[in-house]
């Protein structure tokens, strides 16, 4: 099982570190605002990096390309969501911590901490009918994914105890608990504008709605109440 013990608390940002966060905050939110407003296709480095007055070598200092810069809010949250997984209690069986820190992570950002600029859930939930609806993004999305259940299969081996290249448990795991995730987010863009208005828990209760259904999905047999009699 995980260890118990505290973490240090990391050092404060020094004042070049904060300035080069802000610069990349900047980024982020101005590629947010082009992206949702005008698409993404249309959308070039040149117009991000003017928006912020900084130049296009001075976006390619924090992004390879458009693509990346497009999932960095995203990629901060999916990021976040580790670390919270990671912190949860040793004790907890692993699909229970997966559950409470994907929610915990949603709470977390949705706080007036975290919502301001391209940061938090507001922007997340945008960008994810974005993602959806744009084939670069998506492909380059679905590679994340992969690499963070890599990730998460990593954690829930060392919670567990067991080796991960000889144990399918973790990483099988991994990869059907961010299927869930997905058709979450999948069940989220395609609802009504009452239940996307509820925002970060509306989010939440469709994610925990799929994660219900996990148990019954894998069970063996048909899942109809009547399919034992059928001919």
């Amino acid at each position: 099982m995980g260890s118990t013990s505290t973490a240090v608390p990391a050092p404060a940002p020094g004042l070049r570190e904060r300035k080069k966060q802000r610069t990349r905050d900047a980024l982020v939110d101005a590629a947010h605002r082009l992206f949702l407003s005008q698409g993404y296709a249309r959308t070039t480095v040149d117009e991000i990096a003017a928006a912020v007055d900084v130049s296009q070598r001075t976006f390619f200092r924090y992004f390879a390309n458009k693509e990346e810069a497009a999932l960095a809010v995203l990629a901060d949250a999916e990021d976040y969501f580790v670390e919270r997984l990671a912190d949860r209690p040793s004790d907890e069986p692993p699909l229970l911590a997966l559950r409470m820190a994907v929610c915990a992570a949603w709470r977390d950002l949705s706080t007036e901490d975290y919502q301001q600029g391209s940061r938090g859930v507001s922007a997340a939930l945008e960008l994810l009918q974005l993602i959806e609806s744009t084939p670069s993004l998506l492909a380059a999305q679905l590679r994340r994914s992969a690499e963070q259940e890599q990730r998460v299969a990593a954690i829930l081996a060392a919670r567990e105890g067991v080796d991960a290249a000889a144990d399918l448990r973790p990483r099988l795991l991994a990869a059907v608990f961010s299927a869930a995730i997905r058709t979450a987010h999948l069940a989220w863009s395609s609802a009504g504008d009452q239940r996307r208005e509820e925002g970060p828990e509306g989010m939440i209760a469709v994610i925990e709605a799929q994660l219900d259904q996990l148990g019954p999905a894998l069970v063996t047999g048909h899942w109809a109440p009547d399919a034992g009699h059928r001919p």
